[in-house]
């Protein structure tokens, strides 16, 4: 045996590891069939360089649209521009207080062991705040990723890439014209650098970024759209990586056509996986069963589900690579 594949045909046979596998055969399944995908991404994902991975998903045509923070959403670009001057802390459990103050003053701010530099925040800032400027005067509105977009597609921005430009999956999803959707963008650093922007009257007001309500909006066609294809095939999976509000938001798309705008023949999600480190408990959404979620309606009686328990740095490459056959 010489691929991770074999590998975990082989070796992940019971328990949580057996979830793995059958988690990325059911995907296989559902796109075999003719159904697309949804992946959600929370965490600091793109900050452990998931798109190194989901880079490739995405061009081979294994994921169809993504909803994530605002943090996955600019961190996977701040990567891409500045990698070789992130500061790397392997003993970051035995930091003290003093020692995280003294990273501050660097300007280095902490995702685990992964210092990020402001350096190229602020790099980062000034593309998109002449963005959101020019939307302003030409009374243009825009997705938080489509900004991004735009300034992905800058001329001169190459020239700052740190690391190639395949292990970016915000520019596999550009390239791929993939919808992204950012609820929540607020709670982000591009997002605070809107805020303050409007507030020192950079921008006249906060019009040209479309709100969280529009992209539920936006989000509920795109799944009728993939949903009322020609084929007969399943509707659209759904791929969840941690908990919060990436997740929260899309998967609530169907019971708001269902429930709310009583719509007739939306189908549930057809595939529902979700890798959370999570346990279930009183309240506890993050560590719920995907079986609660059919009470929602979200899921039906026969939707394939899987519940990963696990760390989603280890697991989700794996199941990503067991779909690209390495």
């Amino acid at each position: 045996m010489g691929s991770v594949r074999d590998f975990m045909d082989r070796h992940f046979l019971h328990f949580n590891s057996r979830e793995v596998v059958a988690a990325a055969r059911a995907w296989e399944v559902h796109l075999a069939a003719g159904g697309r995908m949804l992946l959600s991404l929370a965490g600091a994902m793109s900050t452990a360089r998931i798109g190194r991975i989901l880079g490739r998903l995405i061009q081979q045509g294994k994921v169809h649209a993504i909803s994530c923070t605002g943090a996955n959403l600019e961190e996977d670009v701040f990567n891409l521009l500045a990698a070789n001057d992130y500061e790397i802390v392997p003993d970051w459990r035995a930091l003290r207080a003093e020692d995280e103050k003294a990273l501050y003053e660097q300007g280095m701010n902490r995702v685990t062991d992964t210092c990020i530099p402001e350096t190229v925040m602020r790099h980062l800032e000034r593309r998109l705040l002449a963005r959101w400027q020019a939307a302003c005067e030409r009374d243009e509105r825009k997705l938080p990723a489509e900004f991004l977009f735009d300034v992905l597609g800058e001329p001169d921005l190459a020239q700052h890439f740190q690391i190639p430009p395949e292990d970016s999956w915000m520019l596999a999803a550009r390239k791929a014209g993939l919808p992204v959707f950012a609820p929540g963008w607020e709670d982000s650093t591009t997002g605070n650098m809107f805020a303050a922007a409007a507030y020192r009257k950079e921008l006249p007001h906060h019009q040209c970024v479309k709100t969280g309500t529009e992209q539920m909006e936006s989000l509920m066609r795109w799944y009728l759209e993939s949903c009322r294809r020609e084929t007969d095939g399943p509707s659209v999976g759904f791929f969840q990586i941690g908990g919060g509000i990436a997740g929260d938001f899309a998967i609530c798309a169907v019971p708001t056509m269902i429930q709310d705008l009583k719509m007739e023949d939306v189908p549930f999600w057809g595939y529902f996986c979700q890798i959370s480190d999570a346990v279930t408990s009183y309240g506890g959404y993050s560590g719920a069963v995907p079986n609660e979620k059919i009470t929602w309606g979200k899921l039906d009686l026969a939707t394939p589900r899987f519940m990963i328990q696990s760390d989603a740095t280890i697991a989700a490459p794996l199941v990503f690579a067991y779909l690209l056959g390495d």
